[in-house]
């Protein structure tokens, strides 16, 4: 053999290799870990209930197993290529290697306790959120695998669909960055629909509502327009997109946030007598993004109740006079609370929690000379986006503060244990 044919065998051998190396050693094959999910939403108005189609694509059968629990769902007539096992309470899927689809049906209308419903769908609109529809799933999956999801609606002729999603195309586009698997997440709304659309502070607004509904798209907007401007400076990121969804009965009459969007009821104040916002404290709550651990609700809800004074204030929606007034009647509402950490946060417990990061912003401020203030604590809460407890609001706090807080001793926190 002369040297220019060993050299392409070598070459050859090289190449071979290449090939048979594992995705993750090359470009092309971390491209090919991702696998296509596409979810095709049809609603049925008659029936109340949707049907969804989970469509997976795949090269080398990089989804191996999905599974969801089905207590507490309203899902039922589960079919699907490959093999599906349905159990009393689990429902676990393993697609081909090539992929293949899955499909189920979910009823929607929900009553919230014996008030009104959280999800509603009927022969002209619904609101719910993609959560009631498309349960929370496990996966089993090739190392490195990443799904490629997109969404898109089957809608009768007259009806449109608005999530917290861009519609600038037909396949909506998914993306969770924290997640390998994305699933459609936050409030829908879809029928015959009147939408307002603008861009605040750099965060794109949709704020929906059903034809006909004493809905005040405008009004929100005005608010937003005074508010956002003062919440975006405070966090780490702006918020990209907030779709605010609205309607009167029979839907409950108050307010829910989910990832990215907000369910308010037609009827909620935006400014209520005690000068607080109920639109602002769950703009807030999507802001943040932060959830409680058990027994720290008080942290979560008593940041969005105190922000939602504080932009009011800072954006010139209310005065400095009123804002003082506000605080000395959440004092009073605070004296009815025994404890700050008990597994949900009452009224009076959100007052208590008011007032207490009230004491802790004049805190931080004095012993940093003004240069930090709970803002600060915030941006980092926010850029975390964990499960807070008290241990982790206290660690962000002596960081700042180099020590301990005295506001956050647990002599000053009601109910709360040494832990």
């Amino acid at each position: 053999m002369n040297c220019i044919s060993g050299s392409i065998l070598l070459i050859c051998l090289f190449g071979c290799a290449a090939c048979g190396a594992p995705a993750s050693e090359t470009a092309e094959g971390e491209k090919s870990a991702d696998y296509s999910v596409h979810y095709t939403i049809t609603p049925d108005p008659r029936e109340g209930s949707v049907s969804v189609e989970m469509a997976v694509q795949q090269a080398r059968g990089q989804l191996k197993e999905l599974s969801f629990k089905t207590t507490g769902t309203r899902t039922s007539d589960f079919k699907a290529d490959g093999s599906l096992l349905v159990g009393e309470d689990t429902v676990r899927w393993l697609p081909g290697r090539s992929g293949g689809s899955l499909h189920w049906r979910t009823r929607i209308n929900h009553q919230r306790g014996n008030a009104g419903y959280d999800a509603w769908l009927d022969g002209n609109w619904g609101i719910f959120r993609a959560e009631d529809i498309i349960p929370r799933a496990r996966t089993r999956t090739l190392k490195g695998a990443n799904s490629d999801t997109s969404l898109s609606f089957v809608l009768p002729n007259d009806w449109s669909a608005v999530s917290e999603y861009s519609t600038l195309k037909s396949r909506i586009e998914v993306q969770n960055p924290a997640r390998r698997f994305d699933q459609p997440r936050g409030w829908m709304a879809m029928g015959k629909l009147g939408i307002r659309r603008e861009t605040i502070a750099g965060t794109r607004i949709a704020i929906v509502a059903p034809e006909g509904q004493a809905v005040r798209r405008m009004d929100m907007l005005a608010l937003l327009n005074w508010t956002l401007p003062e919440l975006t400076p405070v966090l780490p990121e702006t918020i990209p997109r907030l779709t605010i969804v609205s309607a009167g009965d029979p839907m409950w009459r108050g307010a829910l946030s989910a990832p990215g969007s907000i369910f308010i009821h037609a009827d909620r104040p935006l400014i209520s007598e005690n000068a607080t916002s109920t639109l602002v404290h769950e703009v807030v709550h999507v802001a943040i993004g932060i959830s409680a651990a058990s027994g720290f609700d008080w942290i979560v809800e008593g940041l969005a109740e105190y922000y939602s004074l504080e932009l009011l204030q800072r954006g010139g929606a209310i005065t400095a006079r009123r804002y003082q007034r506000a605080l000395e009647k959440q004092t009073e509402w605070a004296d009815e609370a025994d404890e700050l950490c008990a597994a949900h946060s009452t009224g009076a417990i959100t007052a208590l929690a008011v007032i207490t990061f009230r004491s802790l912003d004049k805190e931080i401020r004095k012993k940093s000379g003004g240069k930090l203030s709970l803002d600060t604590v915030v941006a980092k809460l926010a850029a975390n986006r964990s499960h807070v407890t008290l241990r982790i609001l206290e660690n962000i706090v002596e960081e700042l503060l180099q020590g301990p807080s005295d506001t956050l001793q647990l002599d000053n926190l009601p109910g709360c244990q040494q832990h």
